[in-house]
């Protein structure tokens, strides 16, 4: 596995570099050389650090963040995060996997907790209108919803607006 360390108001040292290849090689053994690990640290408000890290083998991708004081403390939980995750649906992604080999379950430890099965409990078909990126936003608004699929005009694809945690929004577009 490759790690790609990028920065937003943020140099890391090779103190830091070094740290990170540590805690990520705990994961190397369930990847493939050639998969990369892509984390991204940015300086929030000055004393805060945002540490992203995302891992994609063919066709799965692994993402953890973390919010903290500290950027190694905020490495550590990301990477445990990742490992906890792999834990969990290590079941499920040994039948997606089966065949590739960018990705090594045999060494990934069952996790203790009691696995639940994911249960679909409802849903919903619904006609898809075509609105500008603001009108999918404002209807989103007045549904008091977390998110919205529209059909936008602009690109002529389904596409998903959301509200993010620090009350900025997303849209997800498709890419084919």
């Amino acid at each position: 596995m490759k790690v790609v360390i990028s920065g937003k108001n943020f140099n890391a040292s090779d103190d830091f570099k070094k740290t990170v290849e540590k805690k990520f090689s705990k994961l190397d053994k369930y990847f493939s050389d050639e998969i990369p690990a892509n984390l991204k640290i940015k300086t929030e408000g000055g004393s805060k650090y945002k540490v992203e890290a995302t891992i994609s083998p063919k066709g799965t991708i692994f993402r953890a963040e973390d919010v903290t004081n500290d950027p190694y403390e905020g490495i550590d939980k990301v990477t445990d995060r990742l490992s906890r995750q792999m834990s969990k649906f290590k079941k499920k992604l040994q039948k997606k996997h089966k065949d590739s080999k960018a990705v090594n379950f045999t060494d990934l430890p069952d996790i203790e907790e009691a696995q639940e099965e994911i249960e679909v409990v409802k849903r919903k078909k619904f006609s898809l209108q075509p609105m500008t990126v603001d009108e999918a936003i404002m209807q989103m608004e007045l549904l008091e919803h977390s998110f919205f699929v529209f059909l936008n005009p602009e690109t002529d694809s389904v596409a998903v607006v959301y509200k993010r945690n620090n009350d900025s929004y997303g849209v997800l577009e498709p890419v084919y």
